[in-house]
């Protein structure tokens, strides 16, 4: 049987075995040491085989197999780039063996898919074996977007709350709202972040930025304090949060006299996506047609 890359959920196991002693690697190292211990045997042409735009093709199933991982909380990442082995993914080590399928019904695999996905299922399910090559791409990147703007959530989640807001009042700067001013830690009065629309300052968008790891809620009192924080000073405002809003609060702030939007995580990180914050290009694609014009005589 001729040798070929292994499929990225063939990497599980050999991923896991790396991690066995509780280290915590580097992707690329991580990377490199399971090419190392499990694929060095193939061939040069395999190994240094590139995607159609430049990335290794082994590296990235192994990326891939240890995204999926991660989903399931097999992994984990202590810190930035960071990989380490958990208790449940020792526990699968220890047997030796997990299919595809296994993964994909794994309830805690299951409940970070149904996050990323909640907003647009029908474009992220498997590709119909009908569709056009086309289709096959648009789902194909439908899906990687889902992924990276479920990533990006689980980071915002974990970063600084002080940090959080400076990204927060980066996106609305990228957005086009104009400078902004940070207000003292100490003593901001609920609010985070000042934006003037205008270069005098006449015109102010007052910005609370609420970061929580999980499980919470905003509620009617928080904006409730935040138009009182306003002062009267301006009746603009802007409500992000890494959660979402309980019904009290959104009712709270479509009745204030005051202009209230707000942002909650699955919005955060679609602005993020789209303005490129927080994010980079990996990977350019190039689909071309004939050019029937070019080929007119005369």
């Amino acid at each position: 049987m001729p040798l070929e890359i292994p499929k990225f959920h063939e990497t599980l196991i050999p991923i896991l075995d790396i991690l066995k002693d509780g280290k915590a690697f580097h992707i690329t190292e991580l990377e490199k040491r399971v090419i190392h211990k499990y694929y060095s045997d193939l061939p040069q042409e395999l190994l240094d085989q590139k995607t159609d735009t430049g990335y290794n093709r082994l590296m990235n199933r192994i990326r891939w197999g240890k995204a999926y991982l991660k989903q399931a909380k097999m992994v984990e990442q202590p810190e930035r780039a960071m990989v380490q082995i958990t208790a449940k993914g020792r526990a699968v080590l220890e047997r030796g063996v997990i299919s595809l399928k296994e993964l994909r019904e794994d309830p805690e695999y299951r409940a970070h898919q149904k996050l990323i996905h909640e907003k647009n299922d029908e474009t992220l399910q498997d590709v119909d074996e009908n569709a056009t090559p086309e289709e096959r791409v648009e789902s194909g990147i439908n899906i990687i977007e889902a992924q990276v703007k479920g990533d990006l959530l689980e980071k915002l989640k974990s970063v600084d709350p002080y940090y959080f807001e400076k990204v927060v009042l980066q996106l609305l700067k990228k957005m086009g709202y104009g400078d902004f001013q940070e207000t003292s830690k100490s003593r901001d009065g609920g609010i985070d972040g000042i934006i003037n629309q205008d270069q005098l300052g006449l015109e102010k968008i007052y910005v609370q930025a609420k970061r929580y790891k999980e499980g919470n809620f905003v509620h009617e009192m928080e904006i409730r304090n935040f138009i009182g924080a306003m002062s009267g000073d301006t009746n603009k405002g802007i409500f992000v949060t890494t959660s979402a809003f309980d019904e009290s609060a959104l009712k709270k702030a479509r009745e204030a006299q005051h202009k209230i939007i707000l942002i909650d995580g699955k919005k955060l990180v679609e602005l993020m996506h789209d303005f490129g914050v927080g994010v980079q290009v990996r990977s350019t694609y190039e689909i071309k047609e004939i050019d029937e014009d070019f080929f007119v005589e005369g």
